[in-house]
């Protein structure tokens, strides 16, 4: 079970960085350079669930794994940067195939 975690919280991670992505550089031109607002609306929403799933799955490995409180901040600051999640996606990657994870 605490691997799927993990499997989880990069996966979502990934969609959320993807979903912002297209929120930034999709959907907002269609609002205001062609006056088509209904992309924000539709793609904000999208990215705003998978958002709130991040944060709930942050916090889950961060229980489950023990991470200390510095790296948990890292993954939430990267989530607010455009391209964050993908260089956080490399750093979890590497914990996974090492299993530098502490399990209980």
């Amino acid at each position: 079970m605490e691997k799927n975690i993990l499997k989880r919280f990069r996966s979502i991670g990934f969609s959320e960085g993807i979903s912002y992505l297209v929120l930034l550089f999709i959907a907002m031109p269609l609002k205001y350079i062609w006056m088509f607002p209904l992309a924000v609306k539709i793609v904000g929403m999208i990215h705003g669930i998978l958002f709130m799933l991040y944060l709930g799955l942050l916090y889950k490995a961060h229980t489950t794994y023990k991470w200390n409180w510095k790296f948990s901040a890292l993954l939430f600051l990267a989530s607010l940067v455009p391209f964050g999640t993908f260089y956080t996606d490399k750093k979890l990657k590497l914990i996974e195939e090492f299993e530098l994870v502490t399990y209980e």
